[in-house]
């Protein structure tokens, strides 16, 4: 794609030193090398002037450029640095890296590529036409009616400016309203091809039959045709530290050679689901992890009581109303309160008269079912410990208790039934806690076409149907809690990004004025972003907000291209303020065009690329290239529009009369390079 963006360069500025130039600096030399190149009057710097002479010329001419576009750039980046949270240290090291960058940049294009320039490229003459060949001049010809066209609609544009401004407001709202219907999640999904699954049986299962359910699952799992290779573990781990649970580690096939993996885990989940006594949940692994705690699917939301009892009166059914909504799915709870347990409940008096010591019968029933380690056998390599216990045909059934005899204090063995009595009850496996109280974490998947912002909304709702008691503390953990807060903090981060940007231009231009103008290019991004993510079904999340806030840095540098040269036309020359925003459209059309082609096509490898974790990266190269594709379709309209709208407003707040656009001047053609 690198390619692309030089050769497209090439073929625009019909020199071959050009991509040499754009490429001495990351972010602006393109904007300075195209407007230093010397070009047969199409640019500036074009009037017969040697290189040296012609470079010095440009640097003048666009040196003011560089540094706004560069310092407003920057500021956009600002708020950034003070966010906090997990949200704010992904924000903060883009804005870092990015104004470092913009910061090298700059410097680059306003002291490496002015001298490239004098260095490397040269005059053009009739015999240097004629040896580029036929392809570059009709590239030219090309240009030149396209450059046609822009002049005829601007001249309608300039005719009927109310109209334009019209439009130029109705982007605004439709920026916000865009906003508001667009789905929001945190992260993108990825496809890393490794899927993570915990399976869940009965509480009361064994671990030999437990065994046997997940090795039926991983067979079953290991026959698809996308999978790789299967690992599976019972018992063991944070998820599943009782034996009712085991945990699945599915390695897909390359990305490839196989099906995303949303839709194997939706095969994989009508495959397992006629396996009898256990479930299956299932999430792809991803590369950037924010939950603290491990759970059986993606979200999680969790429930507090200081009585333990009502919890595990509640949590059931609010999973069983959850499970009912359309936006979520895989909804599991690790609440286990139906574990069995076997009570022994020993007659003192009868284990008296039988000679029978309580410590006795706790050291008889250690050493048959506890794992006492008696002894360790010591080899040459290695040792080996020396475990007590009765043979396994005896622990199978608690019936078997009645065959245990406990020795007596005088030295006969007495069976455990004669003083003792057995019975089953219920118990909770295990007892989870959060901030030292009991909870339940509930955790769901999204639907397909569902997103958080849809998901939350419904689960608390679902809460106020079943009504549940005021005592149970709810609230959501790792990722969407942070989705929460940062659903609040993007509208703020958006504005507080805008607000520098305007007192930064402020400065820079000396009036509250033509800052508006140039953040007048923002809504037009702003749509075609959101557009972009709604007709490619992805949610806006953080990645998105990024290119959010990349494309207001990017944006605008087509008006600061017409309002430099519009300002210092009416200032050096004296014209009207219709006359020099008209000339300076024409002048500056060909290197907004080009340096928006060169950003343009530097995002298409994150819209358009594949593979692993592509997922992550696609939102960010999608909001840049529908924004800027409205952006430049919209601005090269508007901006002129709202300029003179903005002047009039100017004069009548200097209490001078606003010019009468019928009295203007006619506009006068295309300037030639001498203007």
């Amino acid at each position: 794609m690198s390619t692309l963006v030089l050769t497209l360069t090439a073929i625009a500025t019909d020199q071959f030193a050009a991509p040499i130039l754009h490429s001495s600096s990351p972010l602006w030399a393109t904007t300075a090398c195209l407007l230093l190149v010397s070009r047969r009057g199409n640019l500036l710097c074009s009037s017969g002037d040697p290189p040296l002479e012609a470079a010095l010329k440009g640097a003048k001419q666009i040196g003011f450029t560089v540094v706004s576009l560069s310092i407003s750039l920057v500021a956009v980046f600002i708020p950034l640095l003070f966010m906090t949270g997990i949200v704010g240290r992904l924000f903060r090291e883009f804005a870092i890296t990015m104004s470092v960058a913009v910061g090298v940049s700059a410097f680059v294009s306003l002291t490496l590529t002015p001298m490239m320039c004098a260095k490397l490229l040269r005059s053009e003459t009739e015999e240097d036409r004629e040896h580029q060949g036929a392809f570059y001049r009709r590239t030219e010809e090309y240009w030149t009616r396209f450059s046609n066209l822009y002049e005829r609609g601007l001249r309608w544009v300039f005719a009927h400016q109310r109209f334009v401004l019209i439009v130029a407001v109705v982007t605004l709202v439709a920026t916000i309203l865009l906003y508001i219907v667009v789905p929001k999640g945190l992260l993108p999904q990825q496809d890393t091809g490794v899927i993570v699954g915990v399976t869940d049986a009965a509480e009361n299962i064994s671990f030999k039959a437990m065994l046997e359910r997940v090795h039926a699952v991983s067979d079953i799992v290991r026959r698809d045709p996308d999978v790789a290779s299967v690992s599976a573990s019972v018992g063991a781990g944070t998820v599943n530290a009782t034996i009712n649970t085991a945990r699945l580690y599915i390695v897909l096939k390359p990305h490839n050679e196989r099906a995303n993996a949303e839709k194997i885990i939706e095969r994989l989940r009508n495959a397992t689901r006629d396996v009898e006594g256990v479930s299956l949940f299932m999430q792809a692994a991803q590369d950037l992890q924010i939950d603290a705690r491990v759970s059986r699917t993606q979200f999680q939301y969790i429930l507090q009581d200081a009585d333990a009892a009502e919890l595990a009166e509640w949590t059931p059914k609010l999973v069983q109303k959850l499970g009912q909504l359309p936006q979520l799915s895989d909804v599991a709870s690790d609440q286990q309160v139906n574990g069995l347990q076997l009570n022994v409940d020993v007659d003192r008096e009868k284990a008296s008269r039988l000679n029978v010591l309580t410590q006795a019968i706790d050291d008889t029933l250690y050493d048959a079912f506890g794992q006492r380690q008696v002894s360790i056998i010591f080899t040459q390599l290695n040792q080996f410990r020396v475990i007590l216990e009765v043979e396994p045909q005896f622990r199978e059934s608690p019936d078997l208790l009645d065959k245990i005899y406990v020795k007596s204090s005088s030295g006969q063995p007495v069976p455990l039934s004669a003083f003792a009595t057995m019975h089953v009850s219920s118990t909770p496996l295990s007892i989870p806690h959060q901030g030292q109280f009991p909870a339940a974490t509930i955790s769901f998947n999204l639907r397909s076409g569902s997103s958080l912002s849809d998901a939350i909304p419904a689960i608390q709702k679902a809460e106020r149907e079943i009504g549940l008691p005021d005592t149970i503390a709810t609230t959501f953990t790792g990722a969407a809690a942070e989705f929460r807060s940062s659903l609040t903090s993007e509208p703020l981060l958006i504005l507080a990004a805008v607000v520098v940007i305007y007192i930064v231009l402020g400065v820079l231009y000396e009036s509250y004025i033509h800052p508006i103008t140039i953040l007048s290019t923002l809504p037009s991004a702003g749509v075609g972003a959101l557009l972009a993510l709604l007709i490619c079904r992805i949610d806006f999340s953080l990645v998105a907000l990024i290119g959010i806030i990349l494309l207001i840095g990017i944006v605008k540098k087509n008006a600061i291209m017409m309002i430099d040269f519009a300002l210092e036309a009416e200032r050096k020359e004296g014209m009207s303020p219709e006359e020099s925003i008209y000339q300076a459209c024409l002048l500056r059309f060909r290197p907004i065009m080009m340096t928006t082609m060169a950003a343009l096509l530097g995002g298409l490898p994150l819209a358009l690329g594949t593979g692993t974790g592509s997922e992550l990266r696609r939102p960010l190269g999608i909001t840049i290239v529908g924004g800027l594709i409205m952006s430049q379709a919209l601005t090269l309209f508007t901006t002129p529009v709202v300029y003179l709208y903005l002047d009039r407003l100017r004069l009548l707040m200097g209490s001078k009369r606003a010019p009468d656009p019928k009295e203007l001047p006619p506009l006068s053609p295309r300037p030639t390079p001498a203007t």
